[in-house]
């Protein structure tokens, strides 16, 4: 069976890669950055939607996140983060994404043993973040990025307690960071898995290379997505065309 297949694209490349996408019938991931948010010209972006409309297909989010953090000690930061959220969850009103896709800000090695501190800062960051997604129609993903093991995602989970927040598993960036297997991530984060990005590596640096190319064991990967998450969102995180083609060609056999 074929499955919900989507692409990056950041907003910066919008108007001229529109046509390739939808010559190539691929959903995008729209990619947001700051610079990008300050820029951002709605017409422009209601007019992707409505060719997207138009041609049957959809598109997912991708949240900025650069120097951002709803748990940040510095209220400032935190203020800087809310105002970001908020412009990118207007760009959602125009877009109507399925999922849109936010990192958690925490890292281990600037908050130490600060988590409980961080999580009770955050919470009522997320909560506003719900309060519009659920206006708009469209779910949350929280993506790993350092998290070496899912036990901080799980308690942003337990501590919101809100279905509509889901997770992104991120796969390159689990071989990176990663200190439990796949199947140990999965028994505890696969049932709240919305989006998954493919992308690979060899474990030293965030390549995003095309399956294949690095050390994931992407067999094992797509076993546990059709156990625990087989309707989620699958996001090809490839920065180039010729990655992006490559990576489709490897992906046919596991995505239809």
């Amino acid at each position: 069976m074929s499955k919900r297949v989507f692409a990056h694209l950041p907003y910066t490349r919008l108007k001229a890669d529109l046509p390739f996408f939808l010559e190539r019938r691929l959903n995008p991931e729209i990619m947001f950055s700051a610079q990008a948010l300050d820029a951002l010209a709605p017409e422009e972006l209601a007019a992707a939607a409505g060719a997207l409309k138009g041609a049957g297909l959809s598109c997912t989010i991708h949240a900025p996140f650069v120097d951002l953090n709803p748990g940040s000690f510095e209220k400032l930061l935190r203020d800087a983060t809310v105002h970001r959220f908020g412009q990118v969850l207007d760009a959602a009103e125009i877009l109507g994404p399925e999922v849109m896709v936010f990192h958690p800000g925490f890292d281990r090695w600037r908050y130490g043993e600060a988590f409980e501190q961080w999580l009770e800062l955050s919470v009522p960051v997320w909560r506003g973040v719900l309060g519009r997604a659920g206006e708009i129609g469209t779910v949350i993903a929280v993506e790993n990025i350092f998290e070496e093991e899912p036990s901080t995602l799980q308690a942003l989970f337990e501590a919101l307690g809100e279905p509509g927040l889901r997770h992104c598993f991120d796969v390159g960036h689990w071989n990176l960071f990663k200190k439990v297997s796949m199947e140990r991530w999965f028994e505890a984060l696969g049932e709240k898995v919305a989006e998954v990005h493919i992308h690979d590596n060899r474990g030293t640096k965030d390549d995003h290379a095309p399956p294949g190319e690095g050390a994931i064991d992407f067999d094992c990967f797509f076993r546990l997505m059709e156990r625990y998450a087989p309707d989620a969102a699958y996001t090809i995180e490839a920065h180039s065309k010729p990655h992006l083609e490559s990576s489709l060609e490897k992906l046919k056999p596991y995505l239809g």
